[in-house]
């Protein structure tokens, strides 16, 4: 009798101690006896349990509860010691390396409440992986805002394209300098330069009465600033191009009115549609919203090509299957108020200045359009082939007679040896000089750029 009240005593004594060591060291290797065995721990304690209900405190169970779950099984929290409480949750703080655990942990029945929260949390934890490797995904446009740090790189690529847009130039003009630049190296200044520089202004197209006045000019400035070399001849003569040009050199005021109805005109093959679409990028990069209005029911597949250049440029389109000409360009300009758009553009069919019906149909255009908008259209332009030399200067007479032209776009200098002909027309039209607000020498979406007389005439003499 006495003798097992002093085996109970020391058993008494060693039920608390033990918990508090046990639970210390599953502290310091929770995460390591996990991996270890993650589940079978937890179903051993359980199927250990029912063989002790006679002896609650014994050491070894506890052992095998607190390594897996310490308050999830059936022993009661006050056999296990208060320092077992606070050392709950340690184990639900790391669920990292009980994620391997997962699978298994929802198998246990006996297990209690508070082990279900952290189940079903260990079995969310996949679905919750799935947003977190599509976070790179939505990373995706936060890489585009470096983009908009390409702003402040643009005044330099302009001047860049500036530069090259000289070189094309230059290069489109060279059959029209090459008759002119190679007469004043190492050359007397006498009347022989003289005779062959006329020859060669009459070559370029310049035309009869307008080489008579360069002539005239050079050679007073010549013995008025005794010029005795040819590189100064050659500076004489850019200089008199370039204030004969000058007129012909303004910008189109893009701002005056919204929309901007521009209609444009011209005789059959001078490039009227593809300038339209080279324009249209221009005024995109002046901030400009566009939409274009194919008005050539006439020439097959003519609304296919503008919608095809309106397909590069983003813009619309409008167009009818063999409307009106007239009626195209009016529900245009509807469309282009109500969308509040900043240039509408009317393309027109080609035509001859003797074909007097066609030009009756065009002048019909123009009134449409008048009507469809007080002061419209606000630019009317003539697009002229640079390789038809003079004969520019009756085009631009009898468009200008029939729908009052206020610019003009002159197309495929590249390669012309005709480059004389501006000189022509600028001269021809000094009474009432019609500006010539862009030139193109190629067939490249960015071939198309403003007119400028000092670029212009050191292309045609340098």
């Amino acid at each position: 009798m006495f003798g097992f009240l002093r085996r109970k005593r020391p058993a008494a004594s060693d039920a608390s101690p033990p918990p508090t060591d046990i639970a210390a060291a599953d502290n310091a290797a929770g995460a390591g006896a996990a991996e270890a065995q993650p589940s079978a721990t937890a179903i051993d304690a359980t199927a250990s349990s029912p063989p002790s209900p006679a002896v609650p405190s014994a050491p070894p169970s506890p052992a095998t509860v607190t390594a897996s779950a310490p308050a999830g099984f059936l022993y009661p929290p006050e056999m296990l010691g208060a320092p077992p409480a606070p050392a709950a949750p340690p184990p639900p703080a790391a669920p990292a390396p009980s994620a391997a655990a997962t699978p298994a942990a929802a198998a246990p029945a006996t297990v209690a409440a508070t082990v279900a929260p952290a189940a079903a949390a260990m079995t969310a934890a996949p679905t919750a992986t799935a947003p977190s490797a599509a976070a790179p995904v939505s990373a995706a446009p936060v890489s585009a805002a470096p983009a908009s740090a390409a702003p402040p790189s643009a005044p330099a690529a302009t001047r860049d394209d500036r530069r090259g847009w000289v070189a094309r130039l230059r290069q489109g003009l060279s059959k029209t300098r090459g008759n002119l630049a190679g007469l004043f190296s190492n050359v007397r200044v006498d009347d022989a330069l003289f005779e062959e520089l006329e020859a060669a202004l009459l070559t370029s197209d310049a035309g009869v009465a307008t080489t008579d006045w360069l002539m005239r000019e050079l050679q007073e400035r010549v013995r008025r600033q005794r010029l005795t070399e040819g590189a100064q001849v050659r500076d004489a003569l850019r200089a008199l191009l370039v204030e004969l040009l000058r007129p012909l050199e303004a910008p189109v005021d893009i701002d005056r009115a919204e929309p901007l109805v521009i209609m444009i005109a011209g005789v059959n093959g001078a490039g009227k549609t593809t300038s339209i679409g080279k324009l249209a990028r221009h005024l995109q990069r002046e901030g400009k919203t566009v939409l274009l209005a194919a008005g050539d029911t006439f020439r097959a597949a003519a609304r296919e090509q503008l919608a095809e250049w309106g397909a590069r440029n983003d813009v619309e389109v409008i167009a009818q299957q063999g409307g009106d000409p007239a009626a195209v360009a009016f529900d245009a300009v509807n469309a282009g108020r109500a969308r509040r758009t900043g240039v509408v553009m009317i393309d027109t069919a080609g035509r001859l200045p003797t074909q007097v019906h066609l030009m009756d149909e065009l002048k019909k255009v123009r009134r449409v359009v008048g009507r469809a908008m007080e002061g419209a259209p606000h630019e009317t332009l003539l697009v002229l082939d640079g390789n038809t030399g003079q004969n520019m200067l009756a085009q631009v007479k009898a468009f200008d007679d029939a729908i009052a032209l206020t610019g003009l776009i002159v197309t495929k200098l590249d390669g012309t040896a005709k480059g004389g002909a501006l000189a022509a027309l600028a001269f021809t039209r000094r009474e009432r000089p019609i500006p010539v607000y862009f030139v193109g020498v190629g067939e490249g979406i960015d071939d198309l750029q403003a007119f400028s007389a000092d670029e212009f005439a050191s292309a045609l003499i340098d």
